[in-house]
């Protein structure tokens, strides 16, 4: 009986994930229209969050670049998105996003604390007035049209994504590899005693968390149909992905997931809503939120659990 009740309890975490799945492969036919755009919007930011924390979690290297990996996916899309099919433009997006990550792995990671974080930063910074006096200079315009496609595309295309994404992050959080990268978390010169070599482990983690956020920007273009350099490196695209990790907690890879569902649904409400308001609700939502839940929602929630669960207990 307690043998049983132990694979139930393994099971009930997959099973969940994929009636979760199922029900989102099934509403852009059941719910068409602006659910479609508003779930696709929120698998974009749940992608770049937790993209960001691959990498960023488990190092404690804060990484402000995912703008820059966005802006070149969505670039790549722009570029040769009448070119090519589809998948082979997004597959591209991600590829190219990754070898700037590699680029910039290789000269960056040996930094450490704010001053990694102020070069990433920079990077977004660089890119975007590159790509913007190249347009001038030698292209006459700024900015570029790009052929719309169905939401149904954009949509299934953005959980295709994420699917891919999750699946990679679970078994890297599992693995050796994944240990290595949270000895470099806790201890990076211990980690490099014990023969891992840390630098090349945090070059290669970077390019892949940036093969996902270039692919989601490579979709995303689509959905903007015209792109210029401020849209496709947009420095907020950088601290999101930030502010809604630490907003769902670290703890666990559900934590991220579910923070940025809550705030990315919270900012497409308050804009809709109080379009001139918006940032200064979101600013006091996050200052709230430091001030009174410092382990994000997944603290919150083991709370909950621990006085439920306690209860119960103290009852039998």
């Amino acid at each position: 009986m307690n043998a049983v009740g132990v694979d139930l309890k393994k099971l009930r975490a997959p099973a969940l994930l994929l009636v979760l799945l199922l029900l989102l492969i099934a509403l852009p036919h059941a719910r068409p229209g602006y659910a479609v755009v508003l779930v696709y919007t929120i698998l974009m930011y749940i992608v770049l969050t937790v993209s960001w924390v691959l990498f960023s979690a488990p190092t404690g290297y804060v990484s402000l670049a995912p703008a820059a990996f966005f802006g070149v996916g969505i670039y790549t899309s722009a570029i040769l998105g009448m070119k090519l099919p589809l998948p082979v433009v997004i597959c591209i997006g991600g590829l190219a996003s990754a070898f700037l990550a590699l680029l910039v792995g290789a000269l960056t990671l040996r930094l450490k604390g704010i001053y990694f974080a102020i070069f990433t930063f920079g990077l977004v910074e660089l890119i975007k007035h590159f790509v913007l006096w190249y347009e001038l200079k030698y292209t006459g315009t700024r900015g570029r049209f790009l052929l719309p496609v169905g939401n149904n595309t954009i949509y299934y295309v953005m959980l295709a994504i994420l699917v891919a994404l999750l699946l990679t992050t679970y078994f890297i959080k599992r693995s050796k590899y994944g240990l290595a990268l949270q000895s470099i978390g806790e201890d990076e010169e211990a980690a490099a005693h014990t023969g891992i070599n840390v630098t090349l482990l945090k070059i290669i983690t970077f390019a892949i968390s940036a093969v996902f956020t270039g692919a989601a920007g490579a979709i995303w273009a689509i959905r903007l149909t015209y792109i210029d350099p401020y849209i496709a490196f947009d420095v907020n695209n950088s601290f999101m992905p930030v502010l809604m990790a630490i907003f769902g907690g670290l703890g666990q890879l559900y934590g991220p997931i579910l923070g940025a569902v809550v705030f990315s649904f919270l900012r497409e409400v308050l804009i809709t809503r109080f379009p001139y308001y918006y940032m200064l609700l979101i600013g006091t939502i996050l200052l709230v939120s430091i001030l009174y839940l410092p382990n994000g929602l997944v603290g919150l929630i083991q709370r909950w659990r621990r006085r439920i669960w306690g209860g119960q207990h103290a009852n039998t």
